[in-house]
């Protein structure tokens, strides 16, 4: 039975992508060069991805960060356990909206019961991963991308509802790639490592490596 990749794996797919990616696109070369010391890796643990996911929506990465590291001070480790142990007023007090601790309350409920554990993620195609998380309330397609990528290493994931690769599109490759309609169909130059161009293009805006 495939698992989920342990926490810090680098995909086995990381260098041939950024080999590639380089030599078919030299706007996005540059940014590979600047960021040769960084890679993407795997957060490891299903429940912790999601959950910072959550955390991160719509709130800048420095936002999600104080948040999280709040909850840290609180809970300990940010675990399905901890979170069902705790109450909303104790997660709204590191700076979730109501609505945000109600997901994140939610979601360890569904792994603490176990029906979340027991889905065998790596065996699931990349829809049917999407399709399964946004059954849940709270879960989205952004957020099911980012678990896609960071806790999956899934090679071909573009979120064209991420701000941050909208603003990169556009500081880059001008204004019109930056729309959203327009980002899916700039993005096909770069399958099947839409991933890795993601996460570079989200280099050129912040060199730190964000983790979901």
């Amino acid at each position: 039975m495939r698992r989920v990749p342990a926490q810090g794996t680098v995909p086995d797919w990381w260098d041939q992508a950024t080999r590639t990616l380089a030599r078919r696109d030299p706007v996005l070369r540059q940014v590979i060069e600047n960021s040769r010391d960084r890679v993407l890796r795997s957060r490891g643990n299903a429940f912790q991805s999601l959950a910072r996911s959550i955390v991160g929506q719509q709130i800048s990465v420095k936002a999600a960060h104080a948040v999280w590291g709040r909850l840290e001070a609180s809970l300990g480790r940010v675990s399905y356990r901890q979170v069902s142990a705790s109450d909303l007023a104790l997660l709204r007090s590191a700076g979730l909206s109501a609505r945000k601790a109600e997901y994140l309350m939610e979601l360890a409920a569904w792994f603490a019961s176990g029906a979340g554990r027991r889905i065998r993620w790596p065996e699931l195609t990349d829809a049917e991963v999407i399709s399964v998380l946004t059954e849940r309330r709270g879960i989205g397609r952004w957020t099911a991308e980012m678990f896609l990528i960071f806790c999956l290493l899934r090679p071909d994931v573009f979120p064209v509802d991420d701000l941050g690769l909208l603003r990169a599109l556009r500081e880059l490759y001008g204004s019109a790639r930056g729309e959203r309609s327009a980002a899916a169909e700039f993005g096909e130059q770069w399958e099947p490592w839409r991933s890795c161009a993601t996460w570079h293009l989200w280099r050129h805006l912040d060199p730190v490596p964000v983790a979901y």
